[in-house]
């Protein structure tokens, strides 16, 4: 009885929270893959549009649009995740090691996080624009103001299998503030003890940071990595504001979703595309939270 009255309390104190991520989340996941497991036909021409059951996965990931969605998702998360890391960490690094007026630089990195992605696509979309001469506007006609007219691209709308590396660009300067806020919280959890010791023992500042500090921020990295890589996975906003609903050159499949639900009216090949998407994020995140879970439970 006393067990009872132990975890009785706590579990009526959370258990609104459980019914409606059990409704609105679980729920709704589970509706979404049983609509996309359903068989649909034209009933003008009766053509089938989804053979329904896993037929409905095979088709669409057979597809050459959904392959190619797939081919620029690949290529704007693996710019984007660079680029933000490798960012985040320098600016993480200047600021650690005492730069003038740090408290500015750092609200100037973390600025871009405030603006949404849309109003950020907005202008990005003007900075990118592929106009060329006498035509061209952001950064091409700041290229012919600097003498560097070789520089001009087409940036995300070239006829390139790499064109959306260009789309990370956007992506890179509104989250690397926050890669860097991450390490640079790493940092600061470092004691002074540990550095001064290394330096005792004629570490230089290369070898201080490679032996000692980089080690330990392992975790931090580990965590930026998940975060801006689901992320980067479940993009929309930014490139719809940028490339438009109906840019076949900058789709990914969470805009294809939207061209598939909304202009198409296919509902059941849009929950089978947001299932895949699912199932992507979760293989990222799931292992993720695997060793967390087995980390906390060593460390306790």
């Amino acid at each position: 009885m006393r067990k009872v009255r132990t975890w009785l309390p706590g579990l009526l104190l959370v258990l609104p929270s459980i019914i409606l991520i059990g409704v609105f989340v679980y729920g709704l996941i589970g509706q979404t893959i049983n609509t996309s497991l359903l068989r649909t036909q034209d009933f003008v021409t009766d053509k089938i549009t989804n053979p329904g059951g896993i037929a409905n996965y095979t088709a669409l990931l057979g597809s050459e649009r959904y392959q190619h969605a797939l081919w620029n998702l690949l290529v704007l998360t693996v710019v984007f995740i660079v680029g933000t890391m490798f960012f985040g960490l320098l600016w993480a690094i200047l600021l650690e090691r005492g730069v003038f007026a740090e408290g500015v630089f750092r609200s100037i990195y973390l600025f871009p996080m405030a603006v949404s992605f849309i109003a950020a696509g907005v202008v990005w979309r003007w900075l990118l624009s592929p106009g060329r001469g006498e035509q061209a506007v952001g950064l091409n006609q700041l290229f012919v103001q600097l003498g560097l007219p070789g520089l001009q691209s087409d940036w995300w709308s070239a006829n390139s299998r790499f064109s959306m590396a260009a789309m990370a660009i956007p992506a890179i300067w509104q989250l690397s503030g926050y890669v860097m806020a991450l390490f640079l919280a790493g940092f600061r959890g470092i004691s002074a003890d540990q550095r001064e010791a290394a330096r005792v023992d004629g570490a230089t500042e290369f070898q201080l940071y490679r032996h000692v500090l980089f080690p330990q921020l392992s975790p931090v990295a580990l965590s930026a990595l998940i975060i801006v890589g689901h992320m980067s996975m479940k993009m929309f906003d930014l490139i719809y504001a940028i490339a438009g609903p109906n840019s076949y050159q900058a789709e990914v499949p969470a805009t294809l979703m939207w061209i598939q639900l909304f202009p198409q009216g296919d509902s059941v090949a849009a929950a089978t595309n947001a299932v895949i998407i699912l199932i992507i994020v979760a293989i990222v995140v799931v292992p993720y939270l695997v060793h967390t879970h087995r980390t906390e439970q060593r460390d306790g």
